[in-house]
């Protein structure tokens, strides 16, 4: 069921902002961006900090990357709205949707490196279990990923294991295809902030 707050409560200039996104992109702003402006002091300002640090921050993972690992955990927790969202992302900074929805459908037998499918298995367990062994974290290494790469993976994953269950707590509309283009666009445009 989805939470009505997302429609109401904010301030004026706020509510300016998402009648002018309404006006430019011909559709309201997604649920996603509401919670952040709902509560900003409690949870939008940090949280935005925080996921644009571990989405946009300097790493040896690429943009397309990280965005595959948010619709991958995404998926692990079973958050349509977040799925739907970081694939567009991720097909979109591949330049290949194809290649994200294989990683989805099969990541065994997707066109991925070894260091990548053996980060997103780990992720994969880590969304889970709520843990991972120390065999899981010898194979992701062994695949040759370094320290700072597993700490950049394990802030996505932290991340989008919050927003996936705040999504799904609140009940974020899906939105049609375009609506999702839309704001994969705007990602990959100006990030997170």
């Amino acid at each position: 069921m989805r939470l009505d707050i997302l429609d109401h409560g904010y301030r004026r200039r706020t509510e300016l902002l998402f009648t002018l996104i309404r006006m430019l992109a011909g559709h309201p702003p997604p649920d996603a961006a509401k919670l952040t402006f709902y509560r900003p002091a409690f949870y939008g300002t940090a949280a935005k900090k925080f996921t644009q640090a571990a989405m946009r921050g300097p790493s040896a993972w690429s943009v397309a990357d990280r965005e595959l690992m948010a619709a991958y955990v995404s998926q692990v927790n079973g958050s349509a709205f977040c799925i739907a969202a970081h694939t567009a992302t991720a097909g979109r900074a591949y330049r290949d949707p194809a290649k994200v929805r294989a990683v989805l459908t099969d990541l065994d037998t997707a066109p991925i490196d070894d260091g990548l499918r053996a980060t997103l298995r780990m992720l994969g367990t880590l969304t889970r279990e709520g843990a991972v062994s120390a065999a899981d974290m010898r194979a992701v290494l062994s695949a040759g990923v370094s320290r700072d790469r597993i700490a950049d993976a394990l802030a996505v994953c932290a991340a989008f294991d919050t927003t996936d269950r705040l999504a799904d707590a609140f009940g974020f509309e899906v939105l049609n295809p375009a609506g999702f283009e839309a704001g994969a666009k705007y990602l990959l445009k100006r990030g997170y902030r």
